[in-house]
């Protein structure tokens, strides 16, 4: 910030300080909402008292006019001599500028042009800015100073505020239509000792009283589940997960995420819960079923069609993962090598599957669909195919080349259970970082006995995409590099 300007904001802070004007009161009076005042103009005869910050000031000679805006919108001001005196209109047009809170009360009246104004006839500072606001033509155009002081995106941007709250009427719609289903919200733990739930890299701390390092959660799949096995039937979360991975249009390393796990339902009565959900999220979120992603028409009022993984698989890349000879993972690294798709040294045979899906099978699906039968591989928590034991129940919605659920029939057999996760172990010790660690302790649980189950999961993925932005661009403050 200029010196120049800094040393003129101060002075005028000053100049309102020795008048014996609080610049940085306790407390306001207002009586209504800008809205409310513009709402019931016509019942409005008495005085009100009204907030916000000024937008724009216009002095013209012995009066002003100006807007204020609180958070439901903005309204005319006007001032003149006569009103509030010569010294009080001075003080105000001198010394009060856009960016600064004001409370003004007055009597609403209407210019000559049809405006909803309110004519002052008192007013007291409530905040005194001491930098440049932005304006909101000009405004902050770089991206990443807008993610880095997000502040000042909502001031200037309406339509940034608009998306948050868009955001807000995501969350709650899927708060509403689990609990009027009958699931029961609950908390679980951010810290573990053992991550698990998702292929994902974790974040590790230290916990100083119990003096041991734990990790932060990258789901909330395990402690939900240990909930069916405790007794509950419908249990749900919605809370913030980390995963130490890249960042990109569609990954952040902290999100919020939502899963709910269903007892004694399963994968086709969960695709009917699911549909209706995400229809329902969508129409309450943009106002109805057509959503845009980049340079993509989203028709999310269809019923979504049924895919199988193994199908479009060997469509793409011509390999039949029924055969794992033909399917081995040598022929999957030749199959990426021959299309250019890049992938690491250790990758285990379900690793390059995924890799060769999400490069093939997935760029070719836009339109909402489920995804269904995947490879016991790439699933080790979901339960086995009983009519083919090389895929699992599960799918994923997706739509515009993005996963955008995941839900399974949750494997409740716990030798079964230890068993993937010694082969994730494997792929571990192998050098893949993301690979599930060996939770003996949820075995154990499982041991007790857990009922059939259906469980799903989103994030706010989903909200990015029918919002077709970023993630980044959704979540208000994130973490970033430092100066």
């Amino acid at each position: 910030m200029r010196e120049d300007i800094l040393k003129t904001k101060l002075e005028k802070l000053e100049n309102l300080k020795k008048a014996g004007i609080e610049v940085y009161p306790e407390s306001s009076e207002r009586s209504m909402t800008n809205k409310e005042a513009l709402d019931s103009f016509d019942n409005i005869s008495d005085e009100v008292f009204l907030v916000g910050r000024v937008k724009s000031l216009r002095p013209m000679g012995g009066s002003a006019f100006g807007h204020i805006e609180d958070g439901s919108g903005k309204i005319q001001i006007f001032l003149n001599k006569k009103n509030i005196g010569d010294e009080k209109y001075k003080l105000f047009v001198d010394n009060i500028e856009i960016g600064d809170f004001v409370e003004a009360k007055g009597k609403l009246f209407k210019t000559k042009k049809e405006e909803k104004t309110l004519e002052v006839r008192e007013w007291k500072v409530l905040s005194k800015n001491i930098r440049p606001i932005p304006t909101e033509y000009y405004g902050i155009k770089d991206t990443e100073e807008l993610i880095r002081r997000r502040y000042l995106d909502l001031m200037c941007n309406p339509e940034s505020r608009e998306l948050f709250r868009k955001k807000n009427i995501f969350w709650q719609t899927i708060r509403q239509y689990l609990s009027s289903n009958g699931f029961l919200e609950v908390q679980t733990p951010v810290f573990e000792h053992i991550p698990g739930g998702a292929d994902a890299e974790p974040f590790i701390t230290h916990h100083n009283a119990l003096d041991q390092d734990f990790y932060m959660r990258i789901s909330l799949e395990l402690p939900l589940k240990r909930l069916l096995v405790g007794g509950y039937e419908k249990v749900f979360e919605i809370g913030r997960v980390f995963r130490n991975e890249g960042i990109d249009r569609e990954h952040l390393q902290e999100f919020d995420h939502m899963e709910f796990y269903w007892a004694y339902s399963d994968l086709e009565k969960g695709m009917e819960f699911s549909e209706k959900l995400f229809k329902e999220v969508i129409e309450k979120v943009t106002g109805g079923l057509g959503t845009e992603h980049e340079d993509q028409k989203i028709n999310w009022s269809k019923k979504f069609p049924v895919v199988d993984y193994f199908t479009e698989f060997k469509k793409e890349t011509g390999i039949d993962l029924e055969d794992p000879i033909e399917a081995s993972t040598e022929v999957l690294k030749a199959k990426a090598d021959e299309l250019g798709i890049k992938y690491e040294k250790g990758y285990s045979r379900g690793k390059m599957i995924d890799t060769l899906y999400k490069k093939t099978v997935r760029q070719k699906l836009i339109q909402p669909c489920f995804l269904t039968g995947h490879p016991i591989e790439v699933s080790p928590l979901a339960k086995k195919n009983p009519s083919n034991p090389k895929k699992v129940l599960r799918f994923q919605i997706i739509a515009g080349q993005s996963e955008l659920c995941n839900a399974f029939g949750e494997l409740n057999d716990p030798i079964d259970q230890k068993e993937r996760f010694l082969e994730q172990m494997k792929a571990r010790e192998a050098g893949d970082k993301e690979a599930q660690m060996f939770d003996e302790d949820f075995v154990e649980a499982l041991e007790y006995g857990m009922p059939p189950a259906f469980g799903c999961g989103l994030s706010e993925r989903l909200f990015a995409f029918i919002m077709n932005k970023s993630i980044r661009e959704t979540v208000i403050f994130q973490a970033v590099k430092g100066k």
